[in-house]
């Protein structure tokens, strides 16, 4: 190899040059000086721009997870929400209906109470409000349970009337609870007075299978003055219904040639089904009756015992 091809160069281990201090001293000066133009005259703007635009797919690209954990979090937390304000929504509506409900029965109570009352009103006679409890197990008779009894001064035979007309008869009296049989039982038997006509009978109950049943007009002669739509009424001579009292209006009247009473056929004035309040009614009684008149000084004592009987 000729000498003049040899690199007599010191290797790079040794070569010499600018000391680290100085390299720092002019590092930090270009720096300062860089950092002092920056600001005054804003030289570096265009190149952050352009190194913005740059990347910004890049951080576009980075950020797609974050954004989309971020919408799946906002998602749930809506559901979530709108899920507990869609139960707050539905438990709201159904108190609501329920107070509407509430309101509304009330109202029909109140309007049906006040009924009662303006027919009480009319009633020559002292008496007590009740409310039907439940039907009588019986399924071949007629009766109610109400909420008063011999505590509260229920007697037996105590008429009982809602705010149409006469409902029944007191039968049989508890302690805290009392049984009425309705007009409908085939045992109960009201004397009625037509008050188109003032014609007294006897109404008697007849059940029917399947409903509410009604009443039947009996013992009228077939030729008696009564037609399809008369109202009967308490006549107040068996001294337990005050006079008065709508009992029943008359259905149909059937008239036929081999008997001598016709057969009418009556619906009760009272709500027998569906009757809820009712007002109990103390019994006439021989002590409410006008007093039997006093027979004559000159009379002979036959007449005088008639007269004490």
């Amino acid at each position: 190899m000729p000498l003049g091809t040899l690199d007599r160069a010191p290797p790079p281990f040794f070569k010499q040059g600018p000391s680290a201090l100085s390299k720092l001293m002019v590092c930090s000066a270009l720096a300062l000086f860089l950092m002092v133009a920056d600001a005054r005259f804003r030289i570096t703007q265009p190149l952050r721009a352009a190194i913005a635009a740059v990347l910004y797919p890049a951080q576009w690209l980075a950020m797609r997870p974050v954004v989309a954990l971020r919408s799946a979090g906002s998602y749930f937390a809506d559901l979530g929400q709108a899920q507990a304000s869609e139960a707050t929504a539905r438990r709201q509506l159904v108190e609501q209906a329920q107070r509407a409900v509430q309101v509304e029965q009330l109202t029909l109570e109140n309007a049906r109470l006040r009924d009662l009352l303006a027919l009480r009103e009319r009633s020559p006679v002292a008496g007590m409000a009740a409310e039907v409890l439940y039907d009588a197990a019986d399924p071949y008779t007629r009766k109610v349970i109400i909420d008063k009894g011999l505590a509260q001064g229920v007697a037996a035979g105590s008429p009982v009337i809602d705010a149409n007309g006469v409902l029944g008869q007191v039968t049989r009296v508890h302690p805290l609870v009392s049984e009425v049989t309705l007009v409908t039982d085939r045992e109960q038997a009201i004397p009625v007075l037509n008050t188109r006509t003032g014609a007294r009978g006897i109404a008697y109950g007849e059940p029917a299978p399947h409903g509410a049943g009604g009443l039947e007009l009996r013992y009228m002669a077939a030729n008696a003055d009564v037609q399809s739509g008369d109202l009967l009424t308490t006549s107040g001579v068996d001294g337990v219904y005050p006079p008065g009292l709508p009992v029943a209006r008359v259905d149909r009247v059937e008239r036929r040639p081999d008997s001598a009473f016709a057969r009418i056929a009556c619906h009760p004035q009272a709500s027998v089904e569906g009757a809820r309040h009712v007002m109990v009614l103390q019994p006439l009684g021989a002590q409410q009756m006008p007093p039997r008149p006093a027979a004559p000084e000159d009379a002979t004592p036959a007449q005088k015992r008639g007269a004490r009987r």
